[in-house]
């Protein structure tokens, strides 16, 4: 049964990484998800029902358009694939349990976030105010999980760690404003959600790796010559990748570093 279930949630992502390659392009040019349908960037064919089946479709045209025979990106396949693994993994490290459709939902959003702030460093409203009233209801039915034990203490952390995270973003972008866009505070109030569900530990250390890796990050690329001290940097997938860490390994990292004190 984990098998099948995994299996489902795999073809899930790989459905909707589909569409978020439309997010990611459409998103921060203002245009509309929804309308008109997928088309070639470079011909403006509609791409046809049997060429949009994820990975696939790109492979069997190995990676040209039908109409015009120009590459199409292998970030395309990548995206679809890319996120079809990460709802397997969110699938088995979740369970068969209520909170698994916020799990999801992030999953999703970050894919987006992370590619749309490295294209453009902006993490547009579109996606990231939204996040909030969505992730506070998929938060709460997890909370509520039907048919077992309720957790509503969960939900209660969750709009601790978003007003946690939301101050101390908030006071790094006013100290440091060129340092940090406030993009990245309006995300650090969805993270702080998420964080703050899964409990105490999974928030600071969320926060906290979210300053690590992007510090590393950019000690790397200053050290390679292809920055320096005033570059732009984008955060937001750092954010993104510290809050996986968080909610994977922030609990049980903070009760071995509390036994240890």
């Amino acid at each position: 049964m984990t098998g099948l279930y995994v299996a489902a949630a795999t073809l899930f992502g790989l459905a909707i990484g589909s569409f978020l390659n439309v997010v990611i392009w459409r998103v921060p040019r203002g245009e509309s998800v929804a309308h008109p349908p997928s088309a070639c960037p470079r011909c403006g064919h509609a791409i046809r029902a049997r060429d949009n089946v994820p990975v696939l479709s790109w492979l069997l045209l190995r990676g040209k358009c039908r109409d015009c025979g120009n590459p199409i990106s292998v970030r395309y396949p990548l995206v679809e694939a890319g996120t079809g693994v990460l709802f397997a993994a969110t699938a088995w490290f979740v369970g068969p349990h209520w909170v698994l459709p916020a799990m999801l939902y992030l999953a999703a959003i970050s894919v987006a976030l992370a590619l749309i702030d490295i294209d453009t460093h902006r993490l547009p409203n579109a996606i990231v105010l939204p996040a909030y009233p969505v992730s506070l209801v998929l938060l709460a039915l997890g909370s509520w999980n039907p048919g077992g034990v309720a957790h509503w203490d969960a939900i209660v952390r969750a709009l601790v760690g978003a007003v946690a995270l939301l101050l101390v973003y908030g006071i790094a972008f006013v100290v440091y404003p060129s340092g940090m866009g406030f993009g990245d505070v309006k995300l650090a109030g969805v993270l702080g959600l998420y964080l703050g569900w899964w409990g105490w530990g999974a928030l600071f250390v969320g926060w906290f790796a979210a300053f690590l890796l992007g510090g590393i990050y950019a000690v790397a690329l200053m050290i390679a010559g292809r920055a320096g001290r005033k570059s732009g940097i984008p955060f937001g997938p750092w954010m993104l990748l510290g809050a996986a860490a968080g909610i994977v390994a922030g609990q049980p990292l903070w009760d071995w570093y509390v036994g240890v004190l």
